[in-house]
C-alpha cells in the first residue's frame, strides 16, 4: 500500500475531517531523508492500515500547506485525529524507532 497524495484543495476533507487517525508526510521530491522514509511509511501504512491512514504531502506543490503548519524542515509526518495535531516526528528515522514514536495510534 501506498500513501496517498493529498494536496492544498483535498487536505481539509481527507485529513482534517477524516474519522481515522491519519499520519501527514510533509515531503519534497529533492530531500534524500524523505525519500529513505517513504518506503518505512508504506510498510507501516500496509501493516496498521486499520489503525492508522497514511498520506503526503509534497511541500513544494502545497506551499500554503507547508506554512500554516510551520513545516521548517523535512521530512515532517504529523499526527492528525479530530482535525488536530496530536503527535509530530521531525526527521527520517529507521522503522523501530518510528514505530516506537507512534505506538500509541498503532496499539
Amino acid at each position: 500500500m501506498t500513501a496517498r497524495a493529498v494536496t492544498d484543495a483535498t487536505f481539509d476533507q481527507e485529513v482534517l475531517k477524516s474519522d481515522k487517525t491519519v499520519l501527514v508526510d510533509f515531503w519534497a521530491e529533492w530531500c534524500g531523508p524523505c525519500r529513505a522514509v517513504s518506503p518505512i511509511l508504506d510498510q507501516i501504512a500496509t501493516e496498521h492500515s486499520d489503525k492508522l491512514e497514511i498520506v503526503k504531502v509534497n511541500v513544494d506543490e502545497n506551499p500554503q500547506l507547508a506554512m500554516k503548519y510551520q513545516i521548517t524542515s523535512i521530512p515532517a509526518m504529523k499526527v492528525y485525529q479530530g482535525g488536530e495535531v496530536v503527535k509530530t516526528v521531525i526527521g527520517a528515522k529507521p522503522k523501530p524507532a518510528l514505530e516506537a514514536d507512534l505506538a500509541a495510534y498503532l496499539a
